[in-house]
């Protein structure tokens, strides 16, 4: 990670920290001071005080990662869902969720681009969200179940998206990546212009 953050590059650590809150709290303080995080994930079924466990561990820093709770994982329908016990959508468990993770003082969640426009009406505008399950129209869908295109997401309000096997899988990954980055440069271009037509 030191020669990443050498070259100028951020670390989005996805790590999902779910644990009591003091190994939580130990866990985040220990990423938190490798060089060059931006990003640390936990997840928010680990409850308020594991949450507040990791804003705590990280405050004061005078340059701290932002703080991510996860919510429902993309890969997960309501049908599964339920197999574990979780009632109600993915959209209302969600939903509640994010609400959770900003009372307990995170910085945003990752959820899967179905869920980002409630979550931006509920938890305003600088809350982040950070959106995986994003899938290039023609792309396989592989194991997730809630999806959307980079497009659909920005337009929905994602703050940053999370794009692996639609370029890893690819057979010319830097064509693919380009592609998408294209996708998302138009999406943000004409979300702009709305906005300033307003």
């Amino acid at each position: 990670m030191k020669k990443l953050a050498d070259l100028g590059c951020e670390t989005f650590l996805d790590l999902k920290f779910h644990d009591i809150p003091n190994t939580v709290a130990g866990g985040v303080a220990s990423a938190a001071a490798l060089p060059g995080v931006k990003l640390i994930t936990l997840h928010t079924s680990g409850g308020l005080a594991m949450m507040q466990a990791a804003r705590d561990a990280v405050a004061g820093r005078k340059k701290r990662p932002a703080l991510l709770g996860v919510t429902i994982l993309t890969s997960l329908d309501q049908a599964a869902m339920q197999s574990v016990g979780l009632s109600g959508t993915p959209a209302e468990r969600v939903l509640a969720l994010a609400r959770l993770a900003q009372q307990a003082g995170l910085d945003g969640v990752v959820s899967s681009p179905h869920e980002v426009a409630a979550i931006r009406s509920a938890c305003g505008p600088d809350f982040l969200i950070v959106v995986p399950g994003i899938r290039p129209a023609d792309a396989s869908l592989n194991d997730q179940s809630r999806v959307a295109t980079p497009a659909d997401a920005i337009r929905a309000g994602a703050s940053y998206l999370v794009v692996g096997r639609p370029i890893t899988a690819a057979p010319d990954p830097r064509k693919a990546a380009a592609a998408i980055a294209d996708e998302i440069a138009k999406a943000m271009r004409t979300k702009a212009q709305a906005a300033s037509a307003k």
